[in-house]
């Protein structure tokens, strides 16, 4: 058969055919979604967005928008909601989605399997899908006019993207940057990190 698994930075092998909860690092994860990119890659910066930052985000506004504070395996669940996208190092652009296939849907379900068990994440109720959904749809709207380049009527009609655009930055407040810049891969793996232990941390420390 031939080689279906990836040497990770760890240097643990992750095979993508048969997945377990303990073929990565939370590092290795950190740095494969610090790695992978948003909009195909294409940014009006001179750093592309990193589903790592883009992950962070919509765990920003999650924590913004519940009126009862999320608890911690409902912050996990946001943080790590495009987490297979790391580990494959794909975030495939929406019009491209239709020609991967079912045998790629397949690989992304095992992959989203065994992080939802190493990271004891609780399934979607119907609300909480829904309140997540609008929350990765404002950072995508955010996104496409602040970091990509659309423009608003641009985002409406040719994305089909029906959110409002956020003129603030959920981030820059708490890491001192420029509005909606992107960070460079060594940053953006940093505090994906710093934030994913910290989460599992107060699990540990609640249990």
């Amino acid at each position: 058969m031939a080689r279906a698994w990836v040497r990770l930075p760890s240097g643990r092998r992750l095979d993508l055919l048969a997945p377990t909860p303990f073929d990565w690092t939370d590092a290795d994860l950190a740095i494969g979604l610090a790695r992978t990119f948003r909009w195909g890659g294409h940014s009006a910066w001179p750093e592309p967005l990193s589903v790592a930052q883009h992950a962070l985000t919509v765990l920003a506004l999650r924590r913004s928008r519940t009126r009862n504070r999320l608890n911690i395996a409902e912050e996990l669940r946001e943080l790590l909601h495009d987490a297979e996208e790391g580990l494959i190092n794909f975030d495939c652009i929406s019009p491209l989605k239709p020609f991967l296939g079912p045998a790629f849907a397949e690989l992304v379900a095992r992959l989203t399997q065994a992080i939802a068990a190493r990271y004891r994440l609780p399934a979607w109720a119907p609300e909480e899908k829904r309140a997540h959904k609008a929350a990765d749809i404002a950072a995508a709207a955010a996104e496409a006019v602040h970091v990509v380049g659309w423009t608003a009527a641009e985002m409406r009609e040719t994305l089909g993207i029906r959110s409002a655009v956020l003129a603030r930055d959920p981030l820059a407040a708490r890491y001192g940057d420029k509005a909606w810049q992107p960070w460079t891969p060594n940053v953006a793996a940093q505090r994906f990190l710093e934030e994913l232990t910290a989460l599992q941390a107060r699990r540990d420390h609640a249990a």
